[in-house]
C-alpha cells in the first residue's frame, strides 16, 4: 500500500476525536486514518494527550488570591510616586522641548515638534478626562477580582 500525500488538516482529527464533526467529516478522516500511517500515529498521540488533559484535576484559586490592587500601604504609596514621577518626568520633557523650539530659528522644526507636543497633549488630556468619568459611573470599581 502507499502512503498517500500527506496535507490533511490537523484540526480535523481533532474534531474527529472529541466527535465534532459532521458524519461526511467524520467519514473522511476515519477513511484517511485507515490509510496514512502518519495520520494515525498523531491521532493516537492527540487521543492519548486528551485522556491524560481531560482526566486532569484543575485547582480554582480563592477570590483573595484573585485581587490585584496593591495590599499595603507601602505599596500604594510606592504606587503613587512612581505616577507622580512619572507625570513630572512627561511635564519636564514637554518644557523642555518648548523652550529649545522657542530658542530656535527653524520655523518647520518648529512647527512640526511644537503641533506633535500639542496634539500629544490633547490625547492625554482627553484620555485622562474620559478615565476620571468612566470612575464615576462604574459599579465595578470597588471589585478587587
Amino acid at each position: 500500500m502507499t502512503e498517500p500525500r500527506h496535507d490533511f488538516d490537523d484540526a480535523l482529527i481533532s474534531g474527529y476525536l472529541d466527535g465534532e464533526l459532521t458524519q461526511e467529516e467524520a467519514q473522511l478522516v476515519r477513511i484517511h486514518l485507515e490509510d496514512c500511517v502518519t495520520c494515525r500515529k498523531t491521532a493516537d498521540e492527540m487521543s492519548r494527550i486528551r485522556e491524560a488533559t481531560m482526566g486532569s484535576q484543575f485547582h480554582v484559586p480563592q477570590d483573595t488570591q484573585w485581587d490585584e490592587a496593591p495590599r499595603g500601604s507601602t505599596s500604594r504609596l510606592l504606587r503613587s510616586a512612581g505616577l507622580v514621577i512619572g507625570l513630572a518626568w512627561l511635564v519636564g520633557v514637554i518644557g523642555y522641548l518648548i523652550v529649545e523650539l522657542v530658542g530656535s530659528e527653524d520655523l518647520l522644526g518648529m512647527l512640526l515638534v511644537g503641533g506633535f507636543v500639542v496634539s500629544a497633549g490633547l490625547i492625554l488630556a482627553s484620555a485622562l478626562l474620559d478615565r476620571r468619568d468612566a470612575m464615576k459611573t462604574d459599579r465595578y470599581r470597588r471589585v478587587k477580582k
